[in-house]
């Protein structure tokens, strides 16, 4: 049996499509809301059976992933987080690449030699790497009103990725990649498709929800957002971290959004001119991790956030 382990968001989608436009198989799909990363926990593999994990960090799995190799299951991984170590090991093949302007799929992009590239493209604008995207859309010879398209595309399915949970979400991650995978065309897909015209108008309206609110604290350095406990505010907290790290890419920003027990959701995103320093924010909060230029928090305290504040702004001081 074939696994394919992927991250709800633009990112662990584009990755799998690419890949399954390449290598068409039908496949158990594994996946959920976007910080549900530790995915290698869903699955009972056998000797012989293959694992595809797209976009979820190894160090979160790499318990379950140690006792699948030894009992014989082939893992071939795609990913741009911190892996911490890797495990050496014949059924193992690891494809990673933690630079900060790498996205999961421009790295399945790379093994494909292109052959997909449009698809990698739309994710890396999801992802926030817009230099990145623009840089591989370069020999495709897209318009400028294409880049915008694909951009759209990318951001409206990250903004699908993000909740507390499922019920948060306008489409099940693997909902979302099957009404998308039979569509090697991008633009088709948005033209056509009912699902791409759902997320869109949704994107738009909690978009505008949260341009609504002001920040909790301001600085020249950054700012903090603190989102109320709305399924909106779940959903857009990620995206709305992007669009104003795009806005103002001398400046962090971070939200924090309420989740129905209570606690808090925290994205943060480095400044776009110094891409660093998220990752190390967030892992000083227990649940917390990421990568350079944009992590998070699963799990925050009401009662630690001043704590959080006091480190965001140590972390970019004006």
């Amino acid at each position: 049996m074939i696994y394919d382990a992927f991250n709800g968001d633009a990112d662990g989608i584009c990755a799998l499509h690419q890949l399954r436009l390449a290598e068409p198989l039908e496949s158990t799909l594994i996946t959920g809301v976007k910080r549900d990363i530790g995915l290698l926990k869903q699955i009972d593999a056998a000797a012989g059976d293959e694992i595809n994990a797209l976009d979820i960090a190894v160090e979160k799995n790499i318990v379950q992933l140690g006792a699948m190799l030894e009992n014989g299951v082939k893992v071939r991984w795609f990913d741009h987080h911190n892996p911490g170590e890797l495990p050496v090991h014949p059924n193992f093949q690891a494809n990673i690449d933690t630079s900060a302007d790498v996205c999961t799929s421009l790295l399945v992009d790379r093994y494909l030699a292109g052959k997909h590239r449009v698809w990698a493209v739309a994710a890396a604008f999801g992802d926030n790497l817009h230099a990145a995207a623009r840089a591989a859309a370069e020999p495709l010879g897209l318009s400028n009103s294409q880049l915008d398209q694909l951009r759209e595309l990318g951001e409206c399915l990250n903004y699908n990725g993000y909740g507390d949970s499922l019920a948060d979400l306008h489409f099940h991650p693997a909902e979302l990649y099957r009404l998308l995978h039979p569509y090697s065309d991008p633009f088709a897909f948005m033209h056509e498709a009912p699902a791409f015209k759902t997320l869109s108008a949704g994107y738009a309206a909690d978009m505008a929800n949260a341009r609504a609110c002001q920040p909790m604290e301001e600085r020249v350095s950054g700012a903090v957002f603190i989102l109320p406990d709305a399924a909106w505010a779940r959903r857009v907290s990620g995206v709305y971290a992007n669009d104003l790290a795009t806005e103002h890419p001398q400046r962090a920003h971070a939200m924090l959004s309420r989740a129905p027990k209570g606690h808090y959701v925290v994205s943060v995103r480095a400044p776009l001119s110094n891409k660093s320093g998220a990752d190390e924010l967030c892992k000083r909060f227990e649940t917390g991790g990421g990568r350079k230029a944009a992590a998070g928090i699963n799990v925050l305290p009401e009662d630690r956030i001043p704590d959080f504040v006091a480190a965001f702004f140590a972390t970019w001081p004006a």
